[in-house]
């Protein structure tokens, strides 16, 4: 039988590519963002909701809808994220707390709103999108940081917590992708993965249990690499964007 699964941020990127590919493998799928001109698609397995994850009475009312429609949920990937780029000193703290509201607070309201039918079920997964930028940190984008470093830490806590429930909490690590939020980094283009290939191969993961889960090989060294050094890690980084940088000043 096929799977439930609820997926935010799904109009666009990874998003968008891990729904087109769910659907191809014959899931269920509730595909959750502030707009769908992406999904509207003829799939009587798609289930479109507009949803900002930031309201958790918006969120309770769609999973509530998704779980009378089709019975349960066995499967969340919390996605959504925003990352806007601007130094710190330029942040005002209304800057980072939206950030929050969205990265951070907007998976609580997810998890939270999943959780009751999840462990009436006795079973379901969650995956919770992070990013390397999240162990490393990476300059000019203090609060996306900062909400992938607390992503990390809550995932490991729920996992402990649920660990007796039939429920798995896990961080899905994607490369650094080309996707809108990626854009402002300033990292070269030819570094960052294709989003349609990240979200083929993260479907195929999708639903498994292990604690971290990326999409290859490649990306599991990286995560391992980043895990094991995370400050000259963060320093290469900064330091390649810088370079790419100063070519697009002087080409």
């Amino acid at each position: 039988m096929s799977r439930v699964i609820i997926i935010t941020g799904a109009n666009n990127g990874i998003g968008l590519a891990l729904t087109q590919s769910l659907l191809e493998m014959g899931d269920r799928v509730a595909a959750l963002d502030l707009t769908g001109e992406n999904l509207r698609q003829t799939n009587p397995n798609l289930q479109y909701y507009t949803c900002d994850v930031t309201d958790p009475m918006r969120v309770g009312q769609v999973v509530g809808e998704v779980v009378n429609t089709w019975g349960g949920v066995d499967v969340l990937v919390n996605n959504a994220c925003i990352a806007p780029f601007k130094p710190f000193i330029e942040c005002s703290l209304d800057d980072i707390r939206g950030v929050f509201e969205v990265n951070y607070f907007g998976y609580i309201n997810l998890i939270q709103a999943v959780l009751p039918t999840m462990l009436k079920q006795r079973r379901g997964v969650i995956h919770n999108l992070s990013s390397g930028v999240g162990i490393t940190g990476y300059p000019g984008i203090s609060g996306y940081a900062s909400t992938k470093g607390a992503i990390e830490a809550l995932t490991r806590t729920l996992a402990l917590e649920l660990a007796d429930s039939g429920i798995t909490v896990n961080l899905m690590h994607p490369p650094l992708t080309r996707t809108k939020s990626a854009s402002p980094l300033g990292v070269p283009l030819e570094m960052m993965a294709d989003p349609v290939e990240v979200g083929r191969k993260l479907a195929k993961k999708v639903g498994r249990t292990q604690p971290v889960l990326t999409p290859d090989l490649g990306s599991r060294l990286g995560i391992a690499a980043n895990q094991h050094f995370p400050v000259p890690m963060g320093r290469f980084l900064a330091s390649m964007a810088k370079r790419a940088e100063r070519k697009n000043v002087n080409p």
